[in-house]
């Protein structure tokens, strides 16, 4: 029963830590915003080769023929571009061959338009607002499940883990400007899961030690259980990590905000479910009597 590691002598400054990038993240997201990608905003985007060229040229070519708040950069292999045009109203049938015969007469080298896409702003609009439903949904979701399979004390100290996660990430993510697009939304999703998985092995080994030790106080039991549950905990963060890290390095401009998105989700969502989940129930002065007081509604 000897502890490795004094975790709860940490709570209170992780706390604070916590609190401090939580209040943060939250400033930003309300007033800088997010950097919504063409899937909420609406727009057009452009995969295009042009081998004898580079970014600011095309920029300069695109901007002299009035299309709006116009992205240019470097996407994959040398000579590849995206460029990502805002939406304009009652445009959306001459943009693209707009643009085409300007680049194709413009640019010395021969264009190939790899991949066009273009988003109206009633999809747009409807994509956004499936994607707050989306994660809306598995947050009410969780927090259903935990309480069915632990006491109400844990499934709010669940759900303040999930928002502290998600919006912190968020947050990062408007510090950043990097764009958030339909696969954020599922790196998001994904990042509420992972967390929750690693909250719930851990209060699930807290209310094990909590009917087993219950002369020890919370803050006692929950260093037992997390030192119990570490090696778990460090051996799927580390593996997870690499193959995120592979993504993010080898896969590419398209998969970089994902992999970004989800390693910062892992990381994050480690951190929490020791130093947010776990403090809460000291918070609620949880002990073994809570779990006498409704031992029917605990699952085995």
């Amino acid at each position: 029963m000897e502890n490795k590691f004094n975790f709860s002598s940490k709570f209170k400054l992780a706390n604070i830590f916590s609190l401090s990038l939580f209040i943060i993240s939250s400033i930003f997201i309300l007033f800088k915003g997010l950097n919504y990608g063409i899937d909420f905003k609406g727009g057009t985007l452009i995969e295009l080769r042009s081998n004898n060229t580079d970014a600011s040229t095309i920029r300069t070519l695109l901007n002299n023929i009035d299309l709006g708040d116009v992205n240019v950069k470097k996407f994959g292999p040398e000579g590849d571009y995206l460029i990502k045009v805002e939406q304009k109203a009652n445009d959306d049938n001459k943009l693209i061959p707009k643009i085409k015969k300007n680049l194709s007469e413009n640019l010395v080298d021969e264009v190939n338009f790899r991949r066009v896409e273009n988003v109206g702003p009633k999809v747009s609009s409807e994509l956004l607002q499936s994607g707050i439903i989306a994660i809306s949904l598995s947050l009410a979701a969780m927090l259903f499940y935990i309480w069915i399979r632990f006491e109400w004390q844990f499934s709010i100290g669940s759900i303040i883990a999930l928002f502290h996660d998600v919006v912190i990430t968020l947050g990062i993510f408007s510090v950043l400007s990097f764009e958030i697009n339909l696969s954020i939304i599922a790196a998001v999703l994904t990042i509420v899961g992972y967390s929750m998985n690693d909250t719930v092995v851990i209060y699930d080994r807290i209310r094990e030690n909590l009917n087993k030790y219950n002369k020890l106080n919370i803050n006692e039991i929950a260093d037992l259980s997390i030192n119990d549950t570490l090696t778990r905990t460090i051996i799927t963060s580390v593996t997870t990590l690499l193959a995120l890290l592979s993504i993010f390095i080898l896969g590419g401009e398209i998969l970089r905000g994902f992999s970004f998105a989800m390693i910062l989700g892992v990381v994050i969502g480690t951190y929490s479910s020791i130093f947010v989940a776990s403090p809460m129930l000291k918070f609620f002065k949880v002990t073994y009597k809570t779990l006498e007081k409704d031992e029917d509604k605990i699952i085995p």
